[in-house]
């Protein structure tokens, strides 16, 4: 159904619950990563290239884009003596030594979150002495975070751990110098399984002292499973590579909604997936503007008669200071 159909439909003026989930959007570390891009482009000048896109979002990253930032896959892309931005996911230690070695002005805009898993992770390894612990991390194979983090280490240090299987079949070479640290984007009730299974097989392991998955991670699944069950139909406002939006989507389904659909921006929305739709729950990943959840809601608003009804699980007040050369 076209949305020109839908407009001379009988749906025009059907009554259309809207259930917000609260919090939903952007984090603190996504919105710092952001304010990095913004303020090199004020202080430095354009262009000021970025590795990888800031966040996994493509209306944050053509926004820029349009400031003035240039983003690039490898720092060989960048001309010397350029300013480069680090993305939000965090960078192996080789990248920030190579932008040295070629003279690059570069700025840090990993999440202080994912900072703090790459600490645990150098804590825990200990330069490789008799107190060192091999790793266990819990996550995702190629996210840029996941190998963000493993490149904080030697090789070899470290060894991935995708899903339960993987925990139950893990063979690790003293099972009684162990430590894990996970992904901060995860799904918290797949990695709750993931480290039980750890902890039972491997007792002396050591987790990190605060839970690595961040909090805007939690809120949301949080949010979303409060209201999973009473919608029809539930839209994940988030870029396909967007690791805690997949798992917003994932989450919603499992905690009760029929359906639950992955929408990058309003135009990439199919009207027929809203026949025989009566309650709509709507949440946004942590990368994603708000701006986009407004633009459906708008959209929405002309076809329905809309009901709509914000349930927010916990207040955020979070905020992250941009790094030392911006502060």
């Amino acid at each position: 159904m076209s949305d020109q159909h839908l407009k001379n439909s009988e749906n025009q003026t059907r009554a259309l619950k809207v259930l917000l989930a609260g919090p939903r959007g952007f984090c603190a570390g996504v919105d710092r990563a952001i304010r990095v891009v913004e303020e090199a482009l004020r202080r430095y000048g354009a262009p000021v290239y970025v590795r990888h896109e800031i966040v996994h979002n493509r209306t944050v990253v053509e926004n820029l884009e349009k400031k003035g930032a240039i983003f690039v896959e490898e720092l060989d892309e960048v001309p010397a003596d350029a300013h480069v931005v680090f993305s939000a996911h965090g960078v192996p230690k080789t990248v920030p030594l190579e932008a040295q070695r070629r003279n690059l002005l570069y700025l840090d805009a990993t999440c202080p979150l994912v900072s703090k898993v790459h600490r645990e992770a150098e804590r825990h390894f200990a330069n490789g002495g008799e107190e060192s612990r091999h790793i266990l991390m819990i996550g995702h194979a190629g996210h840029p975070e996941v190998v963000g983090t493993m490149g904080q280490l030697p090789p070899g240090a470290v060894t991935l751990i995708k899903d339960a299987e993987e925990a139950r079949t893990v063979q690790p070479e003293n099972p009684d110098r162990l430590a894990f640290i996970t992904q901060t984007t995860l799904s918290v009730d797949d990695t709750a399984e993931i480290v039980a299974i750890l902890r039972q097989r491997f007792p002396k392991i050591e987790g990190p002292k605060r839970e690595d998955i961040c909090y805007a991670t939690t809120n949301r699944q949080e949010a979303v499973k409060r209201i999973a069950a009473e919608c029809d139909l539930m839209f994940v406002i988030g870029s396909p590579n967007s690791s805690n939006s997949q798992r917003l989507r994932e989450v919603a389904e499992r905690s009760g909604a029929p359906r639950a659909i992955l929408i990058p921006k309003l135009e990439n929305m199919d009207w027929k997936d809203l026949e025989g739709v009566n309650v709509l729950g709507i949440t946004a990943g942590a990368s994603a503007p708000e701006s986009l959840v407004q633009e459906i809601l708008e959209a929405l608003s002309k076809h329905f008669t809309l009901d709509i009804e914000e349930r927010i699980v916990k207040e955020e007040h979070v905020t992250f200071s941009l790094p030392a050369p911006l502060g």
